[in-house]
């Protein structure tokens, strides 16, 4: 019987981005996705958080009738994923996550932040803006990208996962990191790995942070080899 699995996309993304994924995903697993509030065209009226999105999460599992899913969460989706263990452990059998982000100061945050200004994006990187317009349609892209750099501020001063939190998931989780990332260190995967009761670290050759640079048979691989 094939296991169930829910993939979990970043900020500024949505579940299109797992296109490429899907046909050798669903030969082995009852694959699963969806669009956080105010991504990929579903609408929003709250600040984003992640909170918030562990919220989406619960809703969408208990609305399909899931629970002990196994979860692939890409750079922010991967936060999502522990923290919707640590509340509702009952809902999470096993995670992998891959780009995750874990290191939030003002300082780290700020530097994120910097390189989300739509005005700024839309002059100096049209195409860009253009993917990011038809992604989120038909909400304001704009709008999603400056309530992510308002998440990223309120997480660089604090509203973020506490060691402890960390702690207390007794799931197996694989943190994978590729080498060539140059938004996550592999020494904050690390410290995360390594807090965590039933945590891995994988670095992962070559792979930068963008998932859409990144083969679809090499995710594919690191995913099924984690979850066997």
């Amino acid at each position: 019987m094939k296991k169930d699995l829910l993939l979990l996309h970043g900020a500024l993304g949505s579940k299109v981005y797992f296109q490429p994924l899907l046909p050798q995903l669903n030969s082995e697993f009852n694959v699963y996705t969806f669009n956080f509030e105010g991504h990929g065209g579903m609408s929003s009226n709250k600040d984003f958080s992640i909170d918030l999105f562990v919220e989406n999460t619960r809703d969408f599992l208990m609305t399909n009738e899931l629970k002990q899913i196994d979860i692939f969460g890409y750079s922010m989706g991967g936060y999502v994923a522990l923290k919707l263990a640590n509340q509702h452990p009952e809902l999470v059998h096993q995670i992998i996550t891959l780009g995750t982000k874990f290191e939030w100061t003002v300082e780290s945050a700020a530097q994120e932040v910097k390189m989300l200004n739509p005005d700024k994006i839309e002059l100096k990187v049209p195409g860009f803006a253009a993917q990011l317009k038809e992604r989120h349609a038909p909400i304001d892209w704009k709008e999603n990208m400056l309530k992510t750099a308002q998440m990223m501020t309120r997480m660089g001063n604090g509203a973020i996962m506490s060691p402890a939190e960390f702690q207390e998931i007794k799931q197996h989780v694989s943190i994978g990191i590729g080498t060539n990332d140059k938004m996550v260190s592999i020494a904050e995967s690390e410290h995360i790995a390594n807090l965590l009761p039933n945590g891995t670290l994988n670095c992962l050759t070559g792979l930068p942070h963008p998932i859409d640079q990144i083969e679809p048979e090499i995710i594919v691989e690191y995913i099924e080899n984690e979850l066997k």
